[in-house]
């Protein structure tokens, strides 16, 4: 008699058939491509709005010139991101008003992004 009894003995080799398991969706493989494309893109959209923050509080502290098109590209994207958080601190020191009015929604942006980018590719 035969130890083998097909009904308690799983195989786990090749289909000899030449059938692998079902895809979720026919013809698209599931690989996680899209959570990590939609994670970059999500994470680097906070990255340049933290570094257009960032980059207008270093022109600002290093009294960078106003009327130069660059400064006021930079000075408008940076009021545009942190419109929420202006004069949430109002202090008599300009250069800290700006570090931390700036600062806080540079900090958020990028807890933000980075977060859901990483929990975009735990799904």
């Amino acid at each position: 008699m035969s130890d083998f009894d097909p009904s308690r003995q799983s195989y786990n080799g090749p289909d000899p058939y030449g059938h692998g398991p079902a895809p979720a969706h026919p013809g698209r493989p599931r690989d996680g491509a899209g959570q990590r494309r939609a994670a970059l893109v999500v994470q680097s959209i906070g990255d340049v709005a933290a570094a257009f923050l960032g980059l207008w509080i270093v022109l600002h502290l290093l009294e960078a010139n106003r009327a130069n098109p660059f400064v006021e590209f930079v000075q408008g994207m940076a009021e545009w991101l942190g419109w929420w958080a202006q004069d949430i601190f109002t202090m008599d020191v300009e250069g800290l008003r700006i570090l931390l009015n700036f600062g806080l929604p540079a900090v958020i942006y990028l807890a933000l992004g980075h977060g859901i980018a990483t929990w975009l590719r735990r799904l």
